[in-house]
């Protein structure tokens, strides 16, 4: 598999593959989603996964809360796992597979879990074992590497939106009511931008982006990108964005995450009844709005 529209369809066949007799066709987004996550935040924790564990088990009884020296062994990464297990190693116990699977679960970090609660993925599980299904989708999902080293964040985005997309026709919905296609946010962000490039320039230089509504970020990490790489790389870029589904805003901020960004900038709900952001000010914003499909 060597780009993203083959991992996508591998990503796809896994679900017709396994879930066609026990969910519905427009309940495998729920299924699929959370563990194309999971597999992404193991693939990012690879490399610091033997020192995390090493530094937890030393300093679990010594301080309250060990969170901090912790994050010291991942690399410059804000979040982490402390379990012994990931897809990998749970793909060798079938027997214990629902237990071990929990373990691996409550060893993510807070920021990490409360994305996984969005995606119910406590019910999902349950689902999966009681169907036998469990242990063949961790299996299956051990078979494609999404290691930031074979597949960047753009292209991450182009899998995530793929299956979206691909999810959406079977549940009779828009698929841009989950996200803006990637070539028209470039277009809208060369808009956005053209006339700022010169106050764009020079040190010191720190500007604030924001979508109302999200999806899964793609607005927000495209215009990061566009700034950074063909503007100012010194720029710093804070990304912030509020979105009301709940599989989209945890893509959002996994994504973010994974960026080495502040989470917490992506929030949940609509926020055209519930502002997350009301005070705010920001220095650019754009959308593309469920209304404006």
């Amino acid at each position: 598999m060597n780009n993203f529209q083959d991992k996508a369809n591998f990503i796809w066949q896994v679900a017709d593959d396994l879930l066609r007799n026990t969910f519905k066709r427009h309940e495998y987004g729920d299924v699929i989603l959370p563990f194309v996550v999971l597999r992404r935040l193991d693939c990012v924790l690879e490399d610091s996964k033997d020192d995390v564990i090493k530094t937890f088990d030393e300093f679990k009884d010594k301080l309250p809360d060990p969170t901090q020296v912790i994050l010291h062994a991942t690399n410059g990464l804000n979040f982490y796992n402390t379990s012994f297990y990931d897809l990998r190693r749970l793909a060798q116990d079938h027997k214990n597979v629902e237990l071990n699977f929990n373990n691996y679960i409550t060893g993510y970090s807070k920021n990490v879990y409360e994305i996984l609660d969005n995606f119910q993925i406590d019910k999902i599980v349950d689902k999966l074992n009681k169907s036998d299904l469990l242990f063949q989708l961790v299996s299956k999902f051990t078979e494609i590497d999404l290691h930031p080293k074979v597949v960047d964040n753009h292209e991450m985005g182009y899998i995530f939106e793929e299956l979206l997309r691909r999810f959406s026709e079977m549940s009779n919905e828009t698929a841009g009511e989950h996200y803006t296609p990637r070539e028209v946010i470039r277009l809208m962000v060369n808009l956005l931008f053209a006339e700022h490039e010169d106050e764009l320039k020079g040190r010191g230089i720190i500007r604030t982006v924001f979508d109302p509504a999200c999806g899964t970020g793609g607005m927000l990490t495209i215009a990061k990108e566009h700034i950074q790489r063909n503007i100012n790389p010194n720029v710093e870029i804070v990304m912030h964005g509020q979105e009301t589904n709940p599989q989209t805003y945890a893509i959002a901020k996994s994504d973010v995450l994974i960026m080495g960004e502040d989470a917490g900038n992506i929030r949940s709900e609509s926020s055209f009844s519930r502002d997350k952001f009301k005070g705010f000010r920001f220095n650019f914003m754009l959308s593309n709005p469920t209304f404006g499909v």
